[in-house]
C-alpha cells in the first residue's frame, strides 16, 4: 500500500537477482554477529517485556467478537447513488460460533444508517452502541439460536471516510462521476457492516447497481468482456481481511497486458497506462518462480483519478493505482512491483492487527526489490534500494522513538496517523539482513516456506518470531541470534551493524553536485543525458537546505525543474523551492497541490509550507481549492497545516 505517511509508501526501491548477497551491501563490522553485545541484548529483553503487555492477537481497532461469533462470509447488494453520494442495500453474513452459546455478534460500523436487521427474512433486535471518534460505532445482533446468518438493510453517509465521490469535473474524461473505496486501514466499517480486522477473513459476494453508462469492478472476480447494463455480480472464492474489500465505478475501459494481467481505465488514460506497466505479466511470472505460486487468479491494475490518496492499494485481483506514477519511461514502476508482491505478503499471509503491519509491509518491500532487481537489473536495484535507505534515515529523525518500532504500540491511535517508512523499509532492511546471513538461496527457500505455511491466514508478529525460532534459528544458531532479532523488532531506529546500500551511480552524482555547489562548473555544462529518475532524485534530495535565488534560478533554467512532468522529481524540486521561497516555482507549486491527492507527495509540500505565515497562508488557499477533490484521508492528514 501506499502512502498516506505509510500504504503504499512505494518509494524507489529494489533488490539483487543472484544467489548469493549483494557485494554492494555493506555490514559495517562494529557489531559481533554471535554476541551482539550483552548491553544490546538486556535492552531487548527489557524492551520485550515492556511490549509484552499488549495482548497479542488482539485488535485495539475493533468492537467485533471474532473470538465468540466469526464472519466467516459476506453476500453484498448495493445500490450507487451519485446524486445522494449514498451505497444502500443490504449485507448478508454468515457466521460461526465457537461454542453454541454464543448467540452475540458484534460488528463495526461507522456512520452507517442501519434500517433493519433480519434473520431468515423476521426482524430480530439490535443495538448500536456508544459511537468513538476513531472507531465508530459497535452493533450488536442477538441470533436465534442455530441461526447462522443475518441480513442488514443498510446505507452509507455522503461523509464516509472509506468512499470518495467524485463530479465529472473531478476525472480525466470530464464527461461521468466516479466512485471508489479506500477500506485500509480501518475504513471498511464505514461501507460495510462487518468485523473490520484484519483478522477476520471471509469470502464474499457482491451485486453492484450502477448508472447504465458506468462499469464497477472489484476487488474480486472481474469480466473484461461485461456487458455494460448497470448491473455486476462478483465473487471472492479466497478469504481476504476487511481492508482488502474494494468497489470502484467509472466510465472504464480495459485493455489486457498479459495472459493474467491487464488495465482497467478511464478511455483518456489507458493506453499510456498499459504501456507504462506492460513489464507486469513478467513481474508476475518471477515472482512466482522464486516464492511459489499466484494464488488469486488474475492480477489487474485499476488506475484512479489523481485524488487517491496512496501510490497504491493491493487490493487482491485489481491494484488500484495513482496516475502520478505514469512517467512515460517506467521510472516508477516499483510501486507495481510492490503491490503485486502483496499477493504473496500481506494478502496472502496478513498482519492479524494492525501493531502487526511490519510482517505486510516489510515482507513486501523487501520482495519489491528482488522482483525489481530480476526484471531491470542490478545497477537500478542499488540506487533505488539507497533511495530507500534515505527515506528510511530521514523517518528516524523527525519520529519519536516508540514510533520507531516494527512492532508498534498503536493503542489509543488511529493507525492512519502513525504510520510511515519503519514498517516498509526498516522490516525489509532486517529481512536482507537475514539473507545476507544465511544466504539468498536460503533465505528464498524459506520465504517459499512461509507463504505456503500460513497461507490465507492472518499472524501475530508473535507467531512470526516463534516460527523464525523453529525454522532459520534452529537450522542457523552460528549465523542469527534471538538476541539480534529482538532487537530489530522490538527496538527503535537500526540496529548497529545493519547493512547499507551503496551505489557507484551515486557516488558521480555527489562529486558532480559537489562540484556545482562550488562554483566549479555551471549547471547548464553538467551532463545528465544517462540520469534516471533516481539520479535525479538522489541529486535534489541531497542538496543543502539553503540555495541562493541564483543557485535556483541557474538550476531551473538549466533543467525545466518546475515544469518537469515526472511527479516525483516536481515534488523533490518543489520542496527544495519551498525550503527557499524561489517564487518561480510557485504556480507549479499551486497547480500541483491542487491537482494531486496523493498523500505522500502533497503532506510534506504542505508540512514545509506551514512553517512560515506566508507559507501557511499560502498552503490554506491551495488546500481549499483543492479540499473538494480530496480523499477524506488526505484532508485528515493534511489540515492541520493550514489552521
Amino acid at each position: 500500500m501506499k502512502n498516506i505517511g505509510w500504504v503504499a509508501i512505494c518509494a524507489p526501491m529494489l533488490f539483487a537477482c543472484s544467489e548469493q548477497p549483494s557485494q554492494e551491501i555493506t555490514t559495517p563490522s562494529t557489531v559481533s554477529d554471535s554476541a551482539d553485545s550483552k548491553i544490546a541484548a538486556e535492552s531487548a529483553v527489557s524492551k520485550v517485556d515492556v511490549i509484552s503487555e499488549i495482548e497479542a492477537g488482539k485488535d485495539y481497532h475493533s468492537f467485533a467478537n471474532p473470538s465468540e461469533v466469526r464472519v466467516t462470509h459476506l453476500d453484498l447488494d448495493l445500490t450507487a447513488d451519485f446524486e445522494t453520494s449514498k451505497l444502500s442495500g443490504s449485507a448478508t453474513l454468515t457466521v460461526e460460533r465457537s461454542a453454541p452459546n454464543f448467540n452475540t455478534v458484534v460488528l463495526d460500523t461507522r456512520a452507517l444508517d442501519i434500517t433493519s436487521v433480519t434473520v431468515n427474512d423476521e426482524a430480530v433486535p439490535f443495538d448500536m452502541g456508544d459511537a468513538d471518534p476513531e472507531l465508530g460505532t459497535p452493533l450488536s445482533v442477538e441470533l436465534p439460536e442455530g441461526a447462522d446468518k443475518l441480513t442488514i438493510a443498510y446505507s452509507t453517509s455522503p461523509e464516509a471516510s472509506g468512499v470518495q465521490w467524485l463530479t465529472p469535473a473531478q476525472t480525466a474524461g470530464k464527461q461521468h462521476p466516479f466512485l471508489f473505496t479506500q477500506a485500509q486501514a480501518m475504513h471498511a466499517r464505514s461501507f460495510i457492516p462487518l468485523q473490520d480486522s484484519p483478522q477476520v477473513r471471509v469470502t464474499y459476494t457482491a451485486t453492484i447497481h450502477t448508472p447504465e453508462a458506468l462499469l464497477a469492478v472489484m476487488s474480486a472476480s472481474n469480466d473484461p468482456t461485461t456487458a455494460r447494463d448497470g448491473e455486476y455480480s462478483f465473487t471472492m472464492p479466497q478469504p481476504v481481511p476487511s481492508y482488502l474489500i474494494a468497489l470502484a465505478i467509472g466510465d472504464l475501459k480495459f485493455k489486457p497486458m498479459g495472459e493474467r494481467t491487464g488495465v482497467y481505465a478511464e478511455p483518456s488514460v489507458l493506453d499510456a497506462a498499459a504501456k507504462e506497466f506492460e513489464d507486469t505479466e513478467a513481474m508476475l511470472e518471477v515472482t512466482e518462480k522464486t516464492y511459489g505460486p499466484y494464488q488469486w487468479d488474475r492480477y489487474d491494475l485499476l488506475i484512479l483519478p489523481p485524488s487517491f490518496p496512496f501510490g497504491g492499494m493491493e487490493n487482491p485481483r485489481l491494484s488500484f493505482i495513482t496516475p502520478t506514477v505514469i512517467a512515460g519511461d517506467k521510472s516508477l514502476v516499483s510501486l507495481i512491483a510492490h503491490e503485486l508482491a502483496h499477493s504473496w505478503s500481506g494478502n496472502t499471509v496478513t498482519n492479524a492487527t494492525w501493531r502487526d503491519l511490519w510482517l505486510n509491509e516489510g515482507f513486501t518491500t523487501y520482495l519489491t526489490y528482488r522482483i525489481m532487481e530480476m526484471i531491470y537489473g542490478h545497477e537500478r536495484f542499488k540506487k533505488e534500494a539507497v533511495l530507500g535507505y534515505q527515506d528510511l534515515q530521514n523517518d528516524i529523525q523527525a519520529l519519536n522513538e516508540e514510533d520507531e518500532i516494527l512492532a508498534i504500540d498503536l493503542r489509543g491511535r488511529n493507525p492512519d496517523d502513525v504510520f510511515s517508512n519503519i514498517p516498509y523499509e526498516k522490516g525489509a532492511l532486517f529481512l536482507r539482513e537475514i539473507e545476507n546471513k544465511i544466504g539468498r538461496k536460503n533465505f528464498d527457500a524459506f520465504l517459499m516456506q512461509y507463504f505456503e505455511d500460513f497461507a490465507f491466514k492472518s499472524i501475530t508478529t508473535d507467531t512470526f518470531l516463534a516460527y523464525l525460532d523453529e525454522t532459520l534459528l534452529a537450522q542457523y544458531p552460528d549465523k542469527l541470534s534471538k538476541a539480534r532479532i529482538d532487537t530489530w523488532v522490538f527496538e527503535p531506529g537500526i540496529p548497529e551493524g545493519a547493512p547499507v546500500p551503496v551505489s557507484d551511480a551515486f557516488d558521480k552524482i555527489d562529486t558532480t553536485r559537489s562540484a556545482w555547489l562550488a562554483g566549479e562548473v555551471e549547471a547548464v555544462n553538467i551532463d545528465t543525458e544517462l540520469w534516471t529518475v533516481h539520479e535525479w532524485l538522489y541529486f535534489l534530495n541531497n542538496m543543502p537546505n539553503e540555495l541562493s535565488a541564483q543557485q535556483l534560478a541557474e538550476l531551473d533554467a538549466a533543467f525545466s525543474l518546475t515544469t518537469t512532468q515526472n511527479n516525483e522529481i516536481a515534488h523533490s524540486w518543489l520542496m527544495i523551492a519551498v525550503a527557499n521561497e524561489y517564487k518561480p516555482a510557485y504556480d507549479r507549486l499551486y497547480e500541483y497541490l491542487v491537482k494531486i491527492g496523493r498523500n505522500k507527495l502533497v503532506k510534506p509540500l504542505y508540512r514545509e509550507l506551514s512553517k512560515t505565515p506566508e507559507g501557511k497562508a499560502f498552503a490554506k488557499r491551495a488546500f481549499e481549492e483543492a479540499k473538494p477533490g480530496y480523499h477524506p484521508l488526505t484532508i485528515r492528514a493534511n489540515e492541520g497545516f493550514v489552521e
